[in-house]
């Protein structure tokens, strides 16, 4: 892939489909910054990556302050020198029926899940706009498309893409690319979390026949964050077993 001795930064990278994410690019060349509100956790992860030869160094914030995305940006500067990639993957879920749902369950979905992307990106443009090229990959869901139960998440996923086609035509120019990969069901600790019955339940709704891995999110980031991947830009990528194509 085109993004040997590039530097990538992956927002709640300390497990799950973030630290997936972060170990492909890694692996394929990448110098990536993990990011995580847990300290334990991501530093844990940075030093197994080193030892495995591959390049990492973390940032412990909160990226849906102002404050946090600016210093993680600032760090990945300082560290390595630039910001090529910026993969936006923190993320909540707080499911509820609509009926049931408080407005804390809205806002902080709606913080964590979009406000975060939007101080990360805005704080990354800059030196990608000095720099003339730029990857912004940010992590959506399937559930965009609507989802029972998950009002304020379905919400945020699809403010995220109307947010990503904007970016893609305001910062086109300076060959920034903008766009989301969008997975479906994935092997993680959310998904594990579930009752042995609900995780059979949904897997038997993927057409392939059996959930993804943070591999398989990582292999769809990479497309989007390489070099030659210069000419897409504005497009949601679905990683789903074919979950997009019918109402499940």
């Amino acid at each position: 892939m085109g993004i040997k001795d590039r530097v990538a930064i992956v927002t709640g990278s300390g497990q799950g489909i973030g630290e997936g994410i972060a170990r492909y690019l890694a692996s394929a060349g990448a110098s990536v910054v993990l990011n995580d509100i847990d300290e334990q956790r991501v530093a844990a992860l940075s030093d197994e990556m080193k030892a495995s030869g591959l390049e990492a160094s973390y940032f412990v914030g909160d990226v849906s302050v102002k404050d946090g995305a600016t210093g993680l940006v600032e760090y990945a500067r300082d560290s390595y020198g630039r910001l090529d990639i910026l993969v936006n993957n923190a993320g909540i879920a707080r499911d509820k029926w609509l009926v049931k749902m408080s407005e804390e369950d809205w806002d902080e979905v709606m913080r964590v899940n979009l406000k975060s992307q939007f101080l990360c990106t805005q704080a990354a443009v800059k030196p990608m706009m000095d720099a003339n090229y730029g990857r912004i990959v940010n992590i959506g869901s399937r559930a965009w498309l609507g989802g029972a139960g998950q009002a304020n998440y379905s919400a945020s996923k699809g403010g995220l893409v109307s947010f990503t086609r904007t970016l893609a035509l305001e910062f086109a120019k300076y060959q920034i690319t903008a766009n989301v990969v969008a997975p479906g069901l994935v092997d993680s600790p959310l998904f594990r979390s579930l009752s042995q019955e609900n995780q059979d339940r949904l897997t038997k709704t993927v057409p392939v026949g059996r959930i993804g891995g943070p591999d398989d999110i990582g292999h769809a980031v990479a497309f989007f964050a390489d070099d030659e991947s210069w000419y897409v830009t504005g497009q949601v990528l679905y990683v789903c077993g074919g979950r997009s194509v019918g109402a499940y």
